[in-house]
């Protein structure tokens, strides 16, 4: 089943032309807005749940979201092999080509060789608008390094970048300087903002950043502040579970509703804590699972699925979103 489903998603992808990248973000894309990192749903057997991930693509951009990020670490890349890594590819081009959704897809490695080879294969996604990259992790280049390693893959790549900077994972901290370096490169469209904190870098860069250069907040918890400074979007596993309302954050925050962004920015900051209270994605697809929304709250080793307590937090909270906010 899962199979047929990648060779369909193949077909579909692969009879569209280039003509569907533009030499901007996408044909139809835009990095404004909210996108979802989308989890990888399984079955009880341990194979992808292509319908379930297919529809959850469906959920989210009928809630709202711009667009959607396949392999992104939410959706457990690093445990997928090649073919499961093509299907879920697939399988989410196809629901953004029927949505004229923007897709971004999670690409590169630590050595700029295989990152290369790694972004080559995204021709292939004729709907692929913008590659999500992470800073080379462990092996720790200068910041000179890290902006010659962009500037090849930016060079070489069939779609623009967006650099994830999240130094906690990659052991790689970028001072605001080499941040506004990078954003002056050709084709690298944004930055997905992910120190665990609003720091004063953010704050600059968001005070002053290239022309055209999108900085979208990674850190669900910090994206209130981030929109608030001129953020153009965020990328958000816990969008999943609200979607509507990140929507509606950044819509707020784009008309200047002070008053109801921030409401609306406390309650789902909380939300946001309590998702990402046990390691990602456990606690999102806990959720999802007991909506009904996935056919299992299955995680791969090392993850452990998520704790009762944990997912219960979680639908607590989705439950008092339903409720009038404090002004």
């Amino acid at each position: 089943m899962a199979q047929d489903t990648a060779q369909d998603a193949t077909q579909d992808t692969t009879q569209n032309t280039a003509e569907d990248i533009s030499g901007g973000i996408g044909r139809t894309g835009t990095l404004q807005g909210i996108h979802v990192p989308l989890v990888t749903p399984f079955t009880r057997t341990g194979e992808i749940a292509a319908e379930a991930l297919e529809a959850l693509a469906h959920e989210v951009l009928d809630g709202g979201a711009t667009g959607i990020v396949a392999l992104g670490t939410t959706g457990e890349t690093a445990f997928l092999d090649e073919a499961e890594r093509d299907l879920v590819t697939g399988v989410c081009a196809r629901a953004c080509r029927e949505r004229g959704a923007m897709l971004t897809v999670g690409a590169g490695a630590a050595g700029t060789r295989a990152a290369e080879a790694s972004l080559a294969s995204l021709a292939r996604w004729p709907q692929a608008g913008a590659a999500l990259v992470t800073v080379p992790s462990f092996v720790r280049p200068s910041a000179a390094g890290v902006l010659a390693h962009f500037g090849r893959l930016a060079e070489v790549s069939p779609v623009p970048l967006i650099v994830y900077h999240i130094p906690h994972r990659t052991g790689q901290p970028l001072d605001v300087a080499t941040l506004r370096s990078l954003g002056s490169l050709p084709r690298i469209a944004g930055v997905k903002y992910s120190t665990g904190s609003v720091d004063q870098d953010a704050v600059e860069l968001l005070g002053d950043r290239p022309t055209g250069f999108h900085v979208l907040a990674g850190d669900d918890v910090y994206v209130s502040p981030m929109l608030a400074m001129g953020a153009s979007g965020g990328i958000l596993a816990s969008a999943h579970l609200a979607t509507e309302r990140f929507a509606e954050l950044a819509a707020a925050w784009r008309a200047g509703d002070v008053v109801r962004a921030r409401a609306l920015g406390h309650a789902l900051a909380g939300l946001s804590a309590a998702a990402f209270a046990e390691p990602n994605p456990a606690v999102v697809k806990g959720v999802l699972h007991a909506q009904g929304r996935i056919p299992t709250p299955d995680v791969r080793l090392p993850l452990l699925p998520a704790s009762a307590t944990a997912v219960t937090s979680v639908l607590e909270r989705l439950t008092a979103l339903d409720e009038p906010l404090a002004g």
